[in-house]
This record gives C-alpha cells, structure tokens and sequence, in this order.
C-alpha cells in the first residue's frame, strides 16, 4: 500500500522548497563561461535559489530546477544560446512568467532556463491592420494599457498576467473565447529561434495578414507547442476594436443543470455574449468571503456583453427572459465600469479564493472541454464526483465554449489525498474524451496529460507528433519530458 501511494503522488511533491538534483549533472565551468560571453556575466546565474525560482510553475509539481538561468536581451543572444547548448547537449527549457499550471518549465534533465521577460518591447503597432508585434517580455495587461487610446485591445485574458508569447506557447484562452477566440485564433505570424538557432518566421518576415492558403500551417504548429520545438521570440497578435459600449451581469440558479442550459439556450439563440462564465455554490461563496461580494450562494452565471447601446438593450432582454426561464434568480446588471471590473476580478481571483478556505494547503487545478452540448451533462456529473471524492474544490469555467475547471485545495503531505486528486483528475480527462471533448481547453499537456493526450490523438496522432518532433528537434533537447 505504502508503494501504491508513493506511485500515486505522481511528482506532486515535496512542495517547492524541495531542488531535486539534475539528472544532467553539473555544468562546466567552461560552458557557463560560453554562456557569460553571449550574454553578459550580470545576465547568467547558477545560485540555488534563482534556479529554483525558475523549476516550477503556478502547478503542484515538484521543483525540478535547470542548472543555469540566463537572461537574453535580444533575439541574436537567443539564437546564439540555444546554438550553443543544442552543439553541446544541453537542455533548453524557455521560461516566461512561470504562471503555468501543469509543470511546463521544470527542467526535467537540468539543462539551461531561458528567461525571455528582458525582451519586453512592443515592436510595431498596425492599428490600421488591427495588428501588433510584442516581445516575448510584454504581458498582456502591459499591452491593453500600451493599446488603452487607440480604439484598440487585446481580449485574450487567462487569469494570470501572463506574457503573450507564452500564452502562444500554451495556447491559452480565457472568459473573453466565446466570442473573440483563443490564442490559437489571434496570433497571425511567431519569430521563433528553432533548437539549433536558426530563425523561423511562421508566416513569413513581417507579415501579418488575416488568412491564407500558402502552404502549411507553421504558426498553428507552434501555438500551443509548450516549448517543445522552438523558443518564440515576437509574436504579431491580431487586435479588435474597443466595444462601443458594456454591460455586466450576474445570475443565481436552483442548480447546476439550470445554470449550464440557460448557456446553451443563449448560445443557441445566437445571443453574441462575450463572457459567460460560470461558478458553482462552492466558488460563490469562496469569492464572496474573499473579494466581498455579497451574491447568492448557488451556482451562478457571470456574464457580459459588448456592442452598441442599441444592441445591448436587445442582447440583455433576450439573455434575461432565457435564464428566467431556467429559474434563474438574483438577476443584477452592472453597467458602470468599476463595478463590472469588481466583478470581473473576483472571477478571475477565484483560484486564490478557493485556496483561502483550506489556509495552508496548496492548489490543484484541471481543466477539460467539450462539444456545448455536452456541458450539462459532464458538469453535473462532474459536481457529483467532486463530492464523492472527499475533496476541498469548486468548479468554474469558460462556459461559453465548453471550457470548465476543477479548483483543489489539497495538503502536499498527505499522499493518500494526493492519489484521490490523480484519481478525479484522471477521471475528469476520461469522462471528456468519451464525450468527444479534450483533457483540456487551454491549460496545456505539461508533465500531467501525456497518457491522456495519447488517449486523445490515438496512435497515428502521436506517432505524426513525435515524427513532427524528432523532425524539428532531433536530439530531444527542447523542453525534454513535455507533451510526448
């Protein structure tokens, strides 16, 4: 039984305070110098706590730190580092913010951390083309302020303040999906620095058109690739014009079969929701103790809508006489922007709502979606085994688009709870699959969903990635352990 447990803790911990050793070893003194040379002595470390720093994300898996971090300040230094570690074998893990959620950047053979947050420029603004060209550096709250007088924004916002390239990387997503898209959907061209150095621009040097029939699809190959076939370098982001005007709105429902039809009735409809999320009784409460909000403890809606005054009128009629007719009660518009941005940021605080009501333990988040068809059902089943699995979570998602999560407080000392959350998480994976959905929307592979994947893909799938894989990066030394 000790061994079953031992298994089951599936590199969830020691906690982070814990630096495994680098099945690599040690660097030499004289790569670390190679490395210094490239970029500057004051832009390369090898002390413990910086690279620990940089062995985990926001996800419970165990530290596993690089052994060298290094800071380039352009894309020549990027090209010239990963030359130099691809020549000599050494790993490459690109690191961004580390707000990830399924252990993306441990450095799960050592190797280098390339902290690309240096690179923080906004190159060139189309604001004709609706288009932008960022750094990998530039975060997506940097950007919307950069953009906030030009008519312009960026609506793709997980809820981290992640950077751009990075959540190309991930291909994240967030409350705003349903109707702009996810990243997938908004990036037009990738500057990416390949594992051997060479530079691939994916649509071409400097181009940022909207579609085209010319050849494969190299941006689509590495959005969403986390860091296993290059190290994105720019990004050229699609932009949309500022909604004329926004309204916000919160509704309370008998349960959670009532709260996801009233989405699919509104979906069906063709009511042009922008956000439509969803919390159950459990988050509600959480995000009432901790943003102060005083709305029913009951599965809820949050919702908004953009357009013009005249739009808004008849979008907010036809969504309110839908949810009425699921029940829906504590029905309050928010039309003034601080208080629709109150709401707002306690749906996006909601992961550390739910970790306030277990103080000391640690998160857990997984994500899956489905056709919108299937929300329903795989939502109330989904709160029946989160139940029954003795587990402190809630439930809350990107409904709109199929999209939800399990948010766990969970002890990283107590290996029995820790079996249970692979158990549920693994359970959740399987239960999307069989509804013809994915083990997740937009939190990514990382170390915890290869098996998953595999059962996603099927074998021709994985066999057409690792042959992409070994195609691009034939010594395995992008992002090692990652995805396949």
């Amino acid at each position: 039984m000790a061994r079953l447990l031992r298994a089951a803790t599936w590199g969830l911990v020691p906690w982070r305070g814990y630096c495994s050793k680098s099945q690599q070893g040690e660097l030499s003194e004289g790569f670390v110098e190679a490395l210094k040379a490239i970029v500057g002595s004051p832009h390369v470390s090898t002390a413990a706590v910086v690279r620990e720093q940089h062995g985990h994300d926001e996800s419970m898996y165990r530290c596993h730190p690089p052994n060298a971090v290094v800071w380039p300040q352009n894309v020549d230094q990027v090209s010239r580092l990963a030359a130099l570690c691809y020549g000599q074998g050494v790993p490459i893990i690109p690191f961004g913010t580390g707000t990830g959620l399924e252990g993306g950047v441990c450095a799960m053979q050592g190797g280098v951390c390339i902290n690309l947050t240096h690179m923080d420029r906004i190159v060139k603004l189309n604001s004709e083309d609706f288009s932008v060209v960022v750094e990998p550096g530039v975060t997506r709250k940097a950007l919307n302020t950069h953009l906030r007088d030009t008519g312009l924004w960026f609506p793709v916002d997980p809820g981290a303040d992640a950077s751009l390239c990075g959540m190309a990387a991930t291909g994240a997503s967030g409350t705003n999906t349903v109707r702009y898209g996810n990243m997938r959907d908004n990036v037009l061209n990738l500057e990416v620095v390949l594992p051997d150095g060479r530079l691939l621009h994916t649509a071409g040097r400097g181009r940022h058109f909207r579609k085209s029939a010319a050849g494969y699809n190299l941006t689509g190959l590495f959005v969403g690739s986390e860091g296993t076939l290059g190290l994105i370098t720019a990004a050229t982001l699609r932009l949309h014009p500022s909604p004329e005007a926004t309204v916000a709105a919160t509704c309370a429902f008998p349960s959670v079969q009532a709260a996801v039809d009233s989405t699919v009735n509104i979906l069906q409809a063709a009511v042009p929701v922008a956000r439509i999320e969803f919390l159950d009784d459990v988050a509600m409460d959480a995000c009432n103790r901790h943003s102060k909000l005083n709305c029913a403890v009951a599965p809820t809606l949050f919702l908004e809508f953009h357009g013009s005054e005249q739009a808004l009128a008849e979008q907010l009629q036809r969504t309110e006489e839908i949810t009425r007719n699921n029940r829906a009660s504590h029905f309050s518009w928010a039309k003034e922007a601080e208080e629709r941005s109150r709401l707002w940021a306690a749906r996006h605080n909601a992961w550390y709502a739910i970790l306030a009501l277990r103080p000391g333990c640690k998160g857990y988040s997984t994500d899956v979606c489905v056709p919108i068809s299937r929300l329903p059902e795989i939502l109330v089943q989904t709160k029946g085994d989160l139940k029954a699995s003795g587990l402190t979570g809630a439930i809350v998602g990107h409904v709109g688009d199929g999209n939800f999560h399990c948010i766990l407080s969970v002890n990283p000392n107590d290996a029995e709870e820790l079996h249970r959350v692979k158990a549920f998480s693994e359970q959740l994976g399987r239960q999307a699959l069989a509804l013809h959905g994915t083990c997740t929307g937009e939190h990514g592979i990382g170390l915890g969903k290869r098996q998953l994947l595999q059962e996603e893909v099927g074998t021709v799938g994985m066999e057409t990635m690792q042959q992409l894989k070994a195609m691009l990066d034939p010594r395995n030394l992008m992002n090692p352990g990652k995805v396949i």
